[in-house]
């Protein structure tokens, strides 16, 4: 009885899959790490075998083989952002298509905290990094990860690197389309708002807006309002922007903001002085949001290509895992501008300087 308990419960082995689908182990083990050149025939007795079996591979017994794991580490900013959200769930979904566990954590934004789970990561023999910098690709967690021989790949807040594979969005391409879209609309004074101007990605998105800007219209006025690292302090920032600027009897036409949470604070700030977009301003937000395209108007927007990010990046750093050479490559992904209903062009609406519509 106690025999047939213990048969019961064992753990189905790569052995016992190969018997039931009628190959060998080695060819399991192929089909299991996603190699291509298995017959699709045999590949898909595999397949049904797993599904029958519950089999499940023994990470221990891979890891002792290999010395490093069947782990992906990912860390992002954050997690409460769409963007950081969908993400990690499609670089797990990737991760796991080529029999791998990824393992996720937030820095929350601090760059301690981002080398310290880094260091952690280390500790368990991750296969490979996907890491997307608190501000670029010169920090603390990109240095440890070269000093210690890493594999990995930056991602988003990066521009290029000299040791690591790079994937993010155009966002200096993206940013020059919002410039020609506004100027094209009429819009002479435009405010920009930003968050953490140290970020590379923040510092090309305001740099492609202005060149381009300014390009088009030389004399063009382009105000800034950054808030270094809260969002909080950005609403006082604003508030006292706006009251200043309608006591000289002015205010921008349009606002463009460089990161999601900055749009809804400026949105606001619009409803809470009583303004209407575009009637009486115009607001474009970098990233997209679910609210963003349901709210009344919907918020014109600058759509990051998350899956084709995540693709990418996961391409090139399995191809590093499997012990690819040569020099790093930065690659750029396109981004989407939605204009929406939320601009429109000034003068066509009730807007009158610095004044609030009741």
């Amino acid at each position: 009885m106690m025999a047939h308990r213990e048969t019961q419960q064992r753990r189905p082995s790569i052995h016992d899959v190969a018997s039931r689908a009628g190959v060998s182990a080695a060819t399991v083990s192929k089909v299991l790490a996603g190699v291509t050149t298995v017959k699709p025939e045999n590949a898909q007795r595999v397949f049904d075998a797993v599904d029958l079996l519950g089999y499940r591979v023994d990470p221990l017994a891979s890891d002792m083989r290999r010395a490093k794991r069947r782990i992906i580490g990912a860390i992002m900013p954050e997690f409460e952002s769409e963007f950081f959200g969908q993400m990690v769930s499609e670089l797990e979904g990737l991760a796991e298509q080529r029999g791998f566990t990824l393992v996720a954590a937030s820095s929350r934004e601090s760059e301690a905290r981002e080398k310290e789970i880094l260091a952690r990561m280390h500790d368990w023999r991750v296969a490979g990094i996907v890491l997307a910098p608190v501000r670029n690709e010169h920090g603390p967690a990109a240095g440890f990860m070269k000093a210690n021989g890493m594999t990995g790949v930056l991602i988003d807040r990066v521009l290029a690197d000299d040791a690591f594979d790079t994937v993010s969005a155009d966002s200096a391409a993206a940013s020059a389309e919002v410039a020609r879209a506004l100027v094209g609309k009429g819009h002479r004074h435009i405010l920009v708002v930003g968050l953490g101007q140290q970020a590379a990605t923040v510092r090309a998105r305001l740099e492609g807006f202005r060149a381009t800007a300014l390009q088009l219209v030389p004399d063009i006025r382009i105000d800034v309002v950054l808030a270094e690292s809260e969002v909080e302090p950005l609403r006082t920032l604003l508030s006292d922007y706006f009251s200043e600027g309608a006591n000289r009897g002015e205010r921008p036409t349009a606002v463009y903001s460089l990161f999601l949470k900055g749009t809804l604070v400026a949105l606001s700030e619009f409803r809470r002085r009583g303004w209407h977009c575009p009637d009486d301003i115009s607001l474009v937000g970098f990233d997209d949001a679910e609210w963003m395209q349901v709210t009344w108007p919907a918020i014109a927007a600058v759509v990051q290509p998350v899956r084709e990010i995540a693709s990418n990046a996961m391409d090139v750093l399995f191809r590093r895992i499997e012990g690819e050479g040569g020099p790093p490559r930065a690659r750029l992904e396109p981004c989407k501008v939605l204009m929406r209903e939320s601009v429109g062009s000034p003068g066509n609406g009730p807007h009158s300087g610095g004044g609030s519509r009741q």
